[in-house]
Protein backbone atom coordinates (compact mmCIF):
# COMPACT_ATOMS: atom_id res chain seq x y z
CA UNK A 1 0.00 0.00 0.00
CA UNK A 2 1.18 3.53 -0.73
CA UNK A 3 -0.26 7.04 -0.83
CA UNK A 4 0.58 9.31 -3.76
CA UNK A 5 -0.50 12.93 -3.35
CA UNK A 6 -0.86 15.08 -6.47
CA UNK A 7 -1.52 18.77 -5.95
CA UNK A 8 -1.66 21.77 -8.24
CA UNK A 9 -3.67 24.77 -9.32
CA UNK A 10 -6.87 24.79 -11.35
CA UNK A 11 -6.41 23.28 -14.84
CA UNK A 12 -2.76 22.58 -14.07
CA UNK A 13 -2.92 19.04 -15.42
CA UNK A 14 -2.90 17.42 -11.99
CA UNK A 15 -5.80 15.05 -12.73
CA UNK A 16 -4.19 13.84 -15.96
CA UNK A 17 -0.90 13.21 -14.17
CA UNK A 18 -2.65 11.49 -11.25
CA UNK A 19 -4.43 9.17 -13.67
CA UNK A 20 -1.08 8.31 -15.27
CA UNK A 21 0.28 7.38 -11.84
CA UNK A 22 -2.77 5.24 -11.11
CA UNK A 23 -2.21 3.34 -14.38
CA UNK A 24 1.32 2.54 -13.21
CA UNK A 25 -0.09 0.92 -10.07
CA UNK A 26 -2.24 -1.66 -11.83
CA UNK A 27 -4.84 -2.43 -14.47
CA UNK A 28 -7.74 -2.53 -12.05
CA UNK A 29 -8.32 1.05 -10.93
CA UNK A 30 -11.23 2.43 -8.94
CA UNK A 31 -12.02 6.12 -9.50
CA UNK A 32 -13.73 7.92 -6.61
CA UNK A 33 -15.54 10.92 -8.10
CA UNK A 34 -16.34 13.62 -5.54
CA UNK A 35 -18.04 16.09 -7.90
CA UNK A 36 -21.75 16.78 -7.60
CA UNK A 37 -23.30 18.09 -10.82
CA UNK A 38 -25.07 21.34 -9.96
CA UNK A 39 -25.03 23.20 -13.28
CA UNK A 40 -24.06 22.92 -16.95
CA UNK A 41 -20.46 24.02 -16.33
CA UNK A 42 -19.94 21.26 -13.75
CA UNK A 43 -21.63 18.74 -16.03
CA UNK A 44 -19.17 19.67 -18.78
CA UNK A 45 -16.19 19.30 -16.42
CA UNK A 46 -17.40 15.87 -15.29
CA UNK A 47 -17.92 14.79 -18.91
CA UNK A 48 -14.36 15.80 -19.84
CA UNK A 49 -12.95 13.90 -16.87
CA UNK A 50 -14.97 10.81 -17.79
CA UNK A 51 -13.75 10.93 -21.39
CA UNK A 52 -10.07 11.12 -20.48
CA UNK A 53 -9.94 8.12 -18.17
CA UNK A 54 -9.99 4.48 -19.36
CA UNK A 55 -13.43 2.96 -19.84
CA UNK A 56 -12.21 -0.17 -18.05
CA UNK A 57 -11.91 1.69 -14.75
CA UNK A 58 -14.68 1.38 -12.19
CA UNK A 59 -16.23 4.58 -10.82
CA UNK A 60 -18.00 5.27 -7.55
CA UNK A 61 -19.49 8.71 -6.91
CA UNK A 62 -18.68 9.29 -3.26
CA UNK A 63 -17.23 11.95 -0.98
CA UNK A 64 -18.02 10.62 2.50
CA UNK A 65 -18.41 7.40 4.50
CA UNK A 66 -15.22 5.95 3.04
CA UNK A 67 -15.11 3.20 5.66
CA UNK A 68 -18.01 1.65 3.76
CA UNK A 69 -15.81 1.15 0.67
CA UNK A 70 -14.94 -2.30 1.96
CA UNK A 71 -18.56 -3.25 1.17
CA UNK A 72 -18.10 -2.43 -2.53
CA UNK A 73 -17.06 -5.20 -4.91
CA UNK A 74 -15.28 -2.62 -7.10
CA UNK A 75 -13.10 -1.59 -4.18
CA UNK A 76 -12.22 -5.09 -3.05
CA UNK A 77 -11.26 -6.16 -6.59
CA UNK A 78 -9.18 -3.10 -7.55
CA UNK A 79 -5.43 -2.68 -7.26
CA UNK A 80 -5.38 1.11 -7.04
CA UNK A 81 -7.78 3.85 -5.98
CA UNK A 82 -7.78 7.44 -7.21
CA UNK A 83 -9.86 10.20 -5.61
CA UNK A 84 -10.43 13.45 -7.49
CA UNK A 85 -10.54 15.76 -5.72
CA UNK A 86 -10.17 16.77 -2.08
CA UNK A 87 -11.14 20.42 -2.53
CA UNK A 88 -14.39 19.42 -4.21
CA UNK A 89 -15.00 17.07 -1.29
CA UNK A 90 -14.43 19.96 1.13
CA UNK A 91 -16.84 22.17 -0.80
CA UNK A 92 -19.49 19.44 -0.67
CA UNK A 93 -19.16 19.15 3.10
CA UNK A 94 -19.37 22.92 3.49
CA UNK A 95 -22.55 23.02 1.40
CA UNK A 96 -24.09 20.06 3.24
CA UNK A 97 -23.37 21.63 6.63
CA UNK A 98 -25.93 24.44 6.07
CA UNK A 99 -23.63 26.70 8.10
CA UNK A 100 -24.05 30.43 7.50
CA UNK A 101 -20.36 31.21 7.09
CA UNK A 102 -20.98 34.96 7.23
CA UNK A 103 -22.28 34.83 10.80
CA UNK A 104 -21.26 31.48 12.33
CA UNK A 105 -18.93 31.01 15.27
CA UNK A 106 -15.40 29.78 14.52
CA UNK A 107 -16.13 26.72 16.66
CA UNK A 108 -18.71 25.56 14.09
CA UNK A 109 -16.15 25.75 11.30
CA UNK A 110 -13.50 24.03 13.42
CA UNK A 111 -15.90 21.17 14.12
CA UNK A 112 -16.67 20.85 10.40
CA UNK A 113 -12.97 20.81 9.55
CA UNK A 114 -12.35 18.04 12.07
CA UNK A 115 -15.16 16.03 10.49
CA UNK A 116 -13.73 16.45 6.98
CA UNK A 117 -10.19 15.65 8.11
CA UNK A 118 -11.42 12.50 9.85
CA UNK A 119 -13.20 11.44 6.67
CA UNK A 120 -10.10 11.92 4.52
CA UNK A 121 -7.94 10.02 6.99
CA UNK A 122 -10.49 7.20 7.01
CA UNK A 123 -10.01 6.84 3.25
CA UNK A 124 -6.28 6.41 3.75
CA UNK A 125 -6.94 3.94 6.55
CA UNK A 126 -9.37 1.75 4.59
CA UNK A 127 -6.98 1.62 1.62
CA UNK A 128 -4.11 0.74 3.95
CA UNK A 129 -6.08 -2.04 5.62
CA UNK A 130 -7.03 -3.53 2.27
CA UNK A 131 -3.60 -3.11 0.65
CA UNK A 132 -4.71 -0.65 -2.04
CA UNK A 133 -2.45 1.92 -3.64
CA UNK A 134 -4.10 5.32 -3.26
CA UNK A 135 -3.70 8.41 -5.45
CA UNK A 136 -5.14 11.61 -3.98
CA UNK A 137 -5.74 14.76 -6.06
CA UNK A 138 -6.18 18.20 -4.54
CA UNK A 139 -5.99 21.88 -5.43
CA UNK A 140 -3.38 24.22 -4.01
CA UNK A 141 -5.63 27.09 -2.89
CA UNK A 142 -3.15 29.19 -0.94
CA UNK A 143 -1.23 30.81 -3.77
CA UNK A 144 -3.94 33.08 -5.15
CA UNK A 145 -5.79 36.21 -4.05
CA UNK A 146 -7.17 36.15 -0.51
CA UNK A 147 -10.96 35.68 -0.82
CA UNK A 148 -13.00 38.74 0.14
CA UNK A 149 -15.81 36.73 1.76
CA UNK A 150 -15.93 34.49 4.83
CA UNK A 151 -16.85 31.22 3.11
CA UNK A 152 -13.96 31.60 0.67
CA UNK A 153 -11.54 32.29 3.52
CA UNK A 154 -12.74 29.27 5.49
CA UNK A 155 -12.52 27.09 2.36
CA UNK A 156 -8.97 28.23 1.62
CA UNK A 157 -7.81 27.70 5.20
CA UNK A 158 -9.44 24.29 5.59
CA UNK A 159 -8.05 23.16 2.24
CA UNK A 160 -4.55 24.21 3.22
CA UNK A 161 -4.61 22.41 6.54
CA UNK A 162 -6.21 19.24 5.16
CA UNK A 163 -3.69 19.21 2.29
CA UNK A 164 -0.92 19.37 4.90
CA UNK A 165 -2.44 16.37 6.71
CA UNK A 166 -2.43 14.39 3.47
CA UNK A 167 1.11 15.49 2.60
CA UNK A 168 2.27 14.21 5.98
CA UNK A 169 0.77 10.78 5.27
CA UNK A 170 1.94 10.58 1.66
CA UNK A 171 4.72 8.30 0.48
CA UNK A 172 5.01 10.23 -2.79
CA UNK A 173 4.01 13.80 -3.54
CA UNK A 174 3.99 15.82 -6.74
CA UNK A 175 3.18 19.44 -7.51
CA UNK A 176 1.88 19.94 -11.05
CA UNK A 177 2.61 23.34 -12.57
CA UNK A 178 1.26 24.11 -16.07
CA UNK A 179 1.29 20.43 -16.95
CA UNK A 180 4.78 19.78 -15.56
CA UNK A 181 4.99 17.51 -12.47
CA UNK A 182 7.58 18.35 -9.83
CA UNK A 183 8.43 15.59 -7.34
CA UNK A 184 8.36 16.87 -3.75
CA UNK A 185 8.44 13.64 -1.74
CA UNK A 186 9.70 10.14 -2.51
CA UNK A 187 8.97 7.16 -0.25
CA UNK A 188 8.29 9.46 2.66
CA UNK A 189 11.50 11.48 2.26
CA UNK A 190 11.50 15.09 1.11
CA UNK A 191 13.32 15.65 -2.18
CA UNK A 192 16.60 17.47 -1.55
CA UNK A 193 17.08 20.30 -4.00
CA UNK A 194 20.55 21.47 -5.03
CA UNK A 195 21.53 24.62 -3.17
CA UNK A 196 23.41 26.17 -6.10
CA UNK A 197 20.55 26.88 -8.50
Amino acid sequence: MSVTFVIGGARSGKSTFAEQKAKEYGNKVLYLATAVVTDQAMADRVKKHQEQRPSTWSTIEIYSKFQELANYKEFMECEAVIIDCITTLIGNFMFDSKIDFDSCKPEEVNKLEMKITSEVLSLIEVCNKNNKKLVIVSNETGMGVVPSYYMGNYFRDMSGRINREIAGKADFMYFVFSGIPIKLKHRGEMVQWPMDF
